[in-house]
């Protein structure tokens, strides 16, 4: 009998902070210590998700949240309200878990988009039933879409994410594409031994479809904590595995704050002509805290300044509770307000957060 080993269990909640007065200034911004003001919301929908990136998730055991624990669309449409009039938010991006496996993703799309002023929205996807979705989310007012997708070999896809859907991802893109969706951006984690070697490929199958790619740092939030910064593919690493095919050009483009640095592409055969652009989130190696212009709301409702915080704000109780748009606003002015000057993986006393990507939202 085959054995099976039980994945590392996984404390899905953190310290939750359930908030207090907040006085410390008066301007309507999410300002901080380090005068840094939010104006990027990040939305998880949901922790559920029907792949299992072994860089995100454990192969099974998994305990989600229940229905009941989750913001319903009409919550989170006012949080983003309260954000977009309180805060002048003027970006916001959902994510999961899948956020496609929502129901009324399209309904909290449309919430938002009748928003005055009208924040720009975007949906990060692992792009399964994106192609039978792709144009009700297009006329509902989503802007822009990402895609997580690591390799186009099927079976490595299969090695990574323990299911045998690249078809279905594949589907996605396109009907993403065919809805007139402009950019689709490609996010991809590379695995050392895994997927690392298929770069070029990669990013070469993506120039060739008009789609922009983007490799991210596997960072610290595997739900069985087996990350090394030891053996991670860094961005120098990167720039390595492509060096042999592309020549890479810093773009002049200022970065305002984005994630990505961002670099002009073009093939080594014909290194003067600029064939599309390709960006690495460096957020191990490189660090961008600095710079960093965004706040979280889990699926719960709290208030997550930072990925790797080991406490959230609980604005949806709350809510439920009650408060009134201002409460709340006070709230999420006070949790921001304590937010680190970084992530801090570079010290010794770092610790990675209990919750895992998944039950996060990137």
């Amino acid at each position: 009998m085959r054995k099976i080993s039980l994945p590392t269990p996984v404390l899905r909640t953190p310290t939750v902070d359930p908030g207090e007065t907040f006085t410390a200034h008066q301007e309507d911004s999410l300002l901080d210590t380090f005068d840094r003001r939010a104006r990027d919301m990040r939305i998880s929908l949901t922790d559920f998700c029907n792949l299992r990136c072994s860089y995100c998730m454990p192969e099974e055991g998994v305990e989600f949240m229940s229905r009941d624990a989750a913001m319903t669309a009409e919550e989170i449409i006012r949080f983003v309200r309260i954000g977009v009039e309180k805060f002048g938010v003027d970006q916001v991006r959902f994510t999961g878990g899948e956020p496609l496996t929502r129901k009324d993703v399209t309904d909290i799309i449309a919430g938002v988009a009748a928003l005055d002023p009208r924040p720009n929205i975007a949906l990060t996807t692992n792009a399964i039933g994106l192609d039978k979705r792709a144009a009700k989310l297009r006329d509902a007012g989503l802007d822009r879409i990402n895609v997580s997708l690591d390799t186009v070999d099927p079976e490595t896809f299969a090695t990574i994410t323990r299911r045998p859907f690249l078809d279905r991802v594949l589907d996605g893109i396109k009907g993403a594409q065919a809805a007139g969706m402009d950019p689709v951006k490609i996010n991809a984690v590379l695995l050392p031994g895994v997927n690392d070697h298929q770069a070029p490929q990669l990013l070469r199958w993506c120039l060739d479809r008009g789609l922009k790619l983007r490799f991210i740092e596997q960072m610290p939030l595997d739900a069985g904590h087996s990350w090394e910064r030891g053996t991670m593919i860094t961005a120098a690493d990167i720039f390595a595995l492509l060096e042999p095919d592309f020549v890479l050009t810093p773009d002049s483009a200022p970065r305002g704050g984005a994630p990505a640095e961002k670099f002009l592409v073009a093939s080594r055969d014909d290194p003067e002509t600029v064939i599309g652009d390709v960006g690495i989130i460096a957020s191990v190696t490189r660090p961008f805290c600095a710079d960093c212009t965004r706040t979280r709301l889990t699926a719960e409702g709290r208030v997550r300044t930072c990925l790797f915080s080991h406490t959230e704000v609980d604005l949806l109780t709350a809510m439920r509770g009650g408060a009134d748009d201002e409460a709340i606003a006070n709230l999420w002015k006070g949790a921001h307000w304590k937010k680190l000057a970084g992530h801090g993986m570079d010290s010794e006393s770092f610790e990675q957060p209990q919750r895992p990507m998944s039950a996060i939202g990137g």
